[in-house]
């Protein structure tokens, strides 16, 4: 339960206070998703683009579908909402939202990862550019899901 969560606050409460939540955190991750799908999109347009190597294309072509898949995972809800808007809906959006931000996330950490991957890629060579994009995927699982799943299952409380 959340700290802001009343004990006497009934579901239909409940659910409003846990959309609300996640909105916020939607908004928190929006804008992030957009900047790099923004300068994605721009990069494919630079003179030094068409001299990337068959990987750093490959990559980058990986890279922007997983940051427009994770944008319209983060943007989904707000569709969701309007299209079921006032059909007493608001508990199924929940769940489904909640699904397509952890989704969206896991896109985020690819999309992240491969963009490290591409700049380290052209300024160290491919392998350091691999270990650095592997170990911040590897960052991102940990910090993003990993510790909040064991945290969640620890009934310590700590």
């Amino acid at each position: 339960m959340s700290a802001h969560a009343d004990s006497d606050e009934d579901k239909e409460e409940r659910v409003n206070r846990e959309l609300t939540e996640l909105l916020d955190e939607l908004r928190v991750a929006i804008p992030g998703a957009e900047v790099l799908f923004a300068f994605l999109l721009g990069v494919a347009f630079t003179e030094t683009f068409h001299k990337a190597t068959t990987l750093q294309h490959s990559v980058y072509f990986a890279t922007l579908l997983f940051t427009a898949a994770a944008t319209a995972l983060l943007i989904a809800p707000t569709a969701y909402h309007r299209i079921n808007f006032r059909e007493g809906d608001k508990e199924r959006l929940l769940f489904s939202a909640t699904k397509m931000a952890i989704a969206s996330l896991v896109l985020l950490m690819f999309a992240v990862s491969g963009s490290v991957f591409l700049v380290g890629d052209v300024i160290y060579g491919t392998p350091l550019a691999g270990l650095a994009g592997g170990a911040l995927a590897g960052w991102f699982a940990w910090f993003w899901f990993l510790l909040p799943l064991m945290r969640r299952n620890d009934k310590s409380g700590r």
